[in-house]
């Protein structure tokens, strides 16, 4: 136990003990919390697509990968609008106005792209941190209607 004396000189002499188990204990279960969640920080991509919204038909053969797998295609979604890169090449998609993306104009691209590479399974989305998620959800719908399976990728556009 911890102790604490303290004193004027003239009158009463106060003696108070800190009890100090509960901020043990309190400590240790911070410490097994941190160990524990630490574990789920290395979570680097949320696939997301039919299975998502429907049960998996186990009935149904497995997919082979499409030839034209190496070519990448993700979209940046940053504060100055869509990046939309296909392989080595990027076209900027600017914002209509400063709380307005150009929804539109992604899905008639991703759609382009999707006649262009009808065999392209899904569509990369990098999120910057400021971004706001009502803006996310909306640029995975247009890869959803273009007809790509929209994948969420952390740590944002580099």
């Amino acid at each position: 136990m911890s102790q604490m004396e303290s004193g004027s000189g003239r009158g009463r002499q106060t003696n108070v003990e800190l009890n100090l188990v509960p901020f043990i204990d309190l400590m240790s279960v911070m410490i097994t919390f941190l160990l524990i969640s630490a574990v789920w920080t290395q979570v680097s991509m949320i696939q997301l697509g039919a299975s998502f919204a429907s049960p998996k038909n186990e009935s149904q053969p497995e997919i082979t990968p499409p030839p034209n797998e190496d070519v990448v295609l993700r979209v940046d979604i940053v504060a100055a609008g869509y990046v939309l890169k296909i392989g080595n090449q990027t076209k900027p998609i600017p914002k209509l106005s400063p709380d307005t993306y150009d929804v539109a104009t992604l899905l008639n691209e991703l759609q382009q792209i999707k006649k262009k590479y009808p065999e392209k399974p899904g569509v990369k989305l990098a999120i910057s941190d400021e971004i706001v998620y009502d803006h996310v959800v909306k640029a995975m719908d247009a890869g959803l209607k273009a007809g790509f399976a929209p994948e969420l990728l952390t740590g944002g556009p580099y």
